[in-house]
């Protein structure tokens, strides 16, 4: 495997580079008679795409998503589903300074080793540009899970920098353009004008939830739900950890606090983030996601060049002082493919296993 194909049964190969012509990515497994079309794809794209606020790059993509083929009279017919994005707004110009140089904490370094030679333009491969087609992807699995498992997948910004964020209503995520949870953002705005003036970067912590997840899917051993999550999350650019539950909290708690106590009205916590030995429990799926800070800036850093040379790099162009400010719908949008992919498992497997246990309050079977 090259790396490019995301998931088995609903599979996603993704392709293009950041100033290529197009991005854009294939789906294979979508089952057929899903009523699919532009509009349900691109208000995830509009959510995730570039020159949003003063805050983001200013990079001005439309991220037009068009459909060439898997779909018919406006349903899915279970045959591959091409999803293309085209590059319109590419300034190529802008890395000609980085030909000859590795930009510190980005691929470059690693891409000339690995393959011999690399696409400067913006990061090519690399780039988080490259999170549009998953978001496109992801929101095909949204729609399906919503339909069929009534599945609902939110995230919000939950610390900006070294500013934590407090939660007050899911309804105020897409009222600012921190997909933070609180009405006022005022310091936000502040915090992100300084840095922006420094020519700095800075990280971000984000909350993803899945609700109405059914209980049973995952798989022993290595397939496990948390797993694939952890494993999809490290997958998307500037990730640098994931927790599950109660995560790296769990070291100072004691086992008659951490373990969730059932009740035939419901577990009584979910320090497990909603999976126990890997399968889901039915209750909310809770993720924490720490991403860096950008790693393309304006500070000068020193570096080498490709014949080892020392040099000093700055970062021009358009970017992302915090590339946490939108992340939420591409985090949104891996999960769903990750519960996609389950769902397509287990209703392979397990769909005639009839349980030997009763379902909690609440909960439902996959």
């Amino acid at each position: 495997m090259s790396g490019n194909t995301f998931g088995q049964l609903f599979a996603v190969t993704n392709f293009g580079e950041s100033h290529g012509p197009a991005i854009g990515c294939v789906i294979d497994g979508c089952p057929p008679g899903l009523a699919l079309s532009e509009a349900d794809i691109q208000p995830d794209l509009d959510r995730r795409r570039p020159g949003t606020s003063r805050h983001v790059t200013q990079r001005n993509e439309a991220d037009a998503v068009e459909i060439l083929s898997g779909v018919y009279e406006g349903r899915t017919t279970g045959t591959p589903i091409a999803l293309l994005i085209r590059n319109t707004d590419q300034r190529s110009k802008d890395y000609g300074n980085l030909l000859d140089t590795f930009r510190p904490g980005h691929a470059d370094y690693t891409y000339a080793h690995k393959y011999g030679l690399r696409d400067p333009r913006g990061g090519g491969r690399s780039s988080a540009r490259l999170t549009a087609p998953m978001v496109a992807a992801g929101a095909v699995a949204r729609k399906w899970l919503g339909l069929h498992r009534g599945v609902t997948i939110r995230a919000c910004m939950s610390q900006l920098g070294d500013l934590p964020i407090g939660f007050e209503s899911w309804d105020q995520v897409h009222r600012n353009p921190f997909f933070a949870p609180v009405a006022d953002v005022s310091a936000l705005e502040s915090y992100m004008d300084a840095l922006r003036k420094s020519g700095d970067s800075c990280g971000a912590r984000l909350r993803l939830v899945a609700s109405g997840v059914p209980v049973g899917l995952g798989q022993p051993l290595y397939d496990k739900l948390d797993a694939d999550i952890a494993y999809a999350m490290m997958g998307i650019n500037a990730v640098k950890g994931v927790e599950i539950g109660a995560g790296f909290a769990s070291v100072s708690q004691r086992g008659s606090a951490h373990g969730d106590a059932l009740t035939p009205d419901g577990f009584v916590g979910n320090n497990a983030g909603g999976v126990l030995g890997g399968i889901s429990t039915g209750q909310d799926l809770e993720v924490s996601v720490a991403i860096k800070p950008t790693s393309s800036i304006l500070t000068p850093r020193p570096s080498v060049d490709r014949a080892g040379r020392p040099t000093e790099v700055v970062t021009k162009g358009r970017h992302d002082p915090c590339v946490g400010l939108r992340a939420a719908p591409i985090l949104e949008a891996m999960l769903a493919l990750v519960l996609m992919e389950h769902v397509l498992r287990h209703r392979a497997q397990c769909g005639d296993v009839l349980a030997q246990a009763p379902l909690i309050s609440g909960h439902r079977g996959a």
